[in-house]
């Protein structure tokens, strides 16, 4: 289900103008239960290609069907596909309401937007249109582009997000997780190349994962078409979560760190830290994945579960 609100305008407009005439529903309607190309469109709506084409574009710019070029009699055709089969859009604020009564505050933060960094080689980033910085070379991570960063790797050191943290006064914090695409980062790439990778939070480490390696034996299924084959390809999907107990990673326990120790208290936002230590046993570095890389559609994502405390003033 592709999920769009009003937190993401511009994602928001861009699904909203796909899906504002006739004929582009019925496109998606079309594509419910199989894929068809351009022609086939065509004579099922009974319009012009060129028109369907256009519209086409618009469908596949806002990311509702994927479209992948065959070989066909004369030349190549367009095969269209449908990538969600439902679209839920919000008008409401980064926080919703569970059933049982339990606020959800989430932020999706994009990988290029850390506030600080210390990194060395290997190191690089890139955005969906091309190499950003030149590789290898730490300064660059400091050049404002880096905001533009949907991939970005290094062997050693770590990169800093400011989190904000929009919560009523009164609010009282039950767990907060955090979830993100990563794995190691090797030379081109190595599935078996284990790095050490540690999560802190307000400068608390809560645990540490040990990624088995820098995969690139398939591309990723987001990559742009320009990323070599060579490359690092896709990450694995990690979600640190803490609580008043203890801190998991996918919801195995990694440590006894708690939600009291990160000092979350009239903050009025979250640091998080992503690197490798200088004395981990595995200095494999680390590839962040946004995205427009890798096997998952998704930035880095922070949610915050809360109650409401009613007797505070």
């Amino acid at each position: 289900m592709l999920e769009v609100g009003i937190h993401e305008p511009d994602k928001l407009v861009q699904v909203a103008h796909a899906l504002s005439t006739r004929s582009r529903v019925d496109m998606l309607r079309l594509l419910n239960t199989r894929s068809m190309n351009i022609i086939e469109l065509a004579e099922a709506l009974q319009l012009p290609v060129s028109t369907v084409a256009n519209n086409v574009k618009v469908l596949e710019a806002a990311r509702l069907i994927n479209t992948e070029l065959l070989p066909a009699v004369r030349g190549a055709m367009k095969v269209c596909s449908r990538n969600y089969d439902d679209i839920l859009i919000s008008l409401n604020s980064s926080i919703r309401t569970s059933k049982d009564g339990m606020k959800y505050y989430e932020v999706e933060m994009p990988i290029g937007h850390y506030s600080d960094c210390e990194v060395h080689p290997t190191c690089g980033m890139a955005s969906s249109e091309g190499m950003l910085v030149r590789e290898d070379e730490p300064a660059s991570f400091y050049h404002p582009k880096h905001v533009a960063a949907q991939i970005l790797w290094f062997r050693k050191g770590y990169v800093e997000y400011q989190f904000p943290l929009e919560i009523p006064q009164n609010a009282r914090i039950q767990s907060l997780e955090l979830s993100m695409e990563m794995c190691s980062e090797a030379p081109n790439y190595d599935n078996d190349w284990p790095s050490d990778i540690s999560v802190w939070i307000n400068g608390v480490e809560i645990g540490m994962w040990t990624s088995p390696g820098d995969f690139g034996d398939r591309r990723g299924a987001l990559n742009p078409a320009w990323w070599e084959d060579w490359s690092t390809q896709y990450g694995l999907l990690k979600t640190w979560r803490v609580d008043h107990e203890r801190t998991t990673l996918d919801m195995q326990k990694v440590s006894d760190v708690t939600l009291g120790r990160l000092g979350l208290d009239q903050r009025p936002s979250i640091r998080v830290r992503i690197g490798v230590k200088p004395d981990a046993v595995h200095k494999g570095g680390v590839n962040l994945f946004g995205k427009q890389f890798g096997d998952y559609e998704q930035d880095m994502i922070m949610q915050v579960a809360y109650t409401l405390d009613d007797s505070a003033e």
